[in-house]
């Protein structure tokens, strides 16, 4: 599996100053789903069909999500999404958006990283990365796209993107 790692994510996404929107992880979650499901002990709640949730800027819909709360209960850890695909996005400081799809989605709050797994696509402003599996280091703006052995990593740059970097 060949990897391409793009440190200048500014380049192919984003300009340099455009990071997500600070207060969205300080904002209430709001889920919306056909039925959700508590497990104390692993600390998760499970939300089944046609699944929503929404915080700040953040947007996420997906078949089923799970959503795990740290060992004491405290904060959020970390969302999964699973469909066919989820669906991501996120407003950023400069006012564009961050989008991205994949078959399943894990959103790290702490580390602030994005998680794209199954026919992943990120992108922004007519700027599109493709490939099996992207990470997106959002706040450091940092990329890594995997291909697969049928499928390799596409990227597709904007002209006048380019132009104005």
């Amino acid at each position: 599996m060949k990897s391409i790692h793009l440190s200048l994510l500014a380049l192919v996404l984003a300009a340099p100053s455009a990071l997500a929107l600070k207060s969205d992880t300080e904002q209430p979650i709001y889920i919306n789903s056909d039925s959700q499901q508590l497990d104390m002990k692993s600390n998760q709640v499970i939300f089944a069909g046609d699944v929503s949730l929404k915080q700040g800027s953040i947007d996420i819909s997906a078949d089923r999500i799970v959503v795990t709360r740290s060992a004491q209960g405290e904060a959020i850890e970390k969302i999964e999404a699973f469909g066919k695909p989820t669906h991501f996005s996120q407003l950023l400081d400069d006012g564009k958006t961050l989008s991205a799809q994949a078959d399943t989605l894990e959103y790290q709050i702490v580390t602030d990283e994005l998680t794209m797994r199954g026919n992943a696509q990120l992108a922004q402003e007519g700027n599109v990365i493709k490939g099996s599996m992207i990470r997106y280091q959002i706040e450091q703006q940092k990329l890594i796209a995997d291909g697969s052995q049928n499928e390799r990593v596409t990227t597709i740059l904007q002209p006048n993107q380019l132009e104005n970097q």
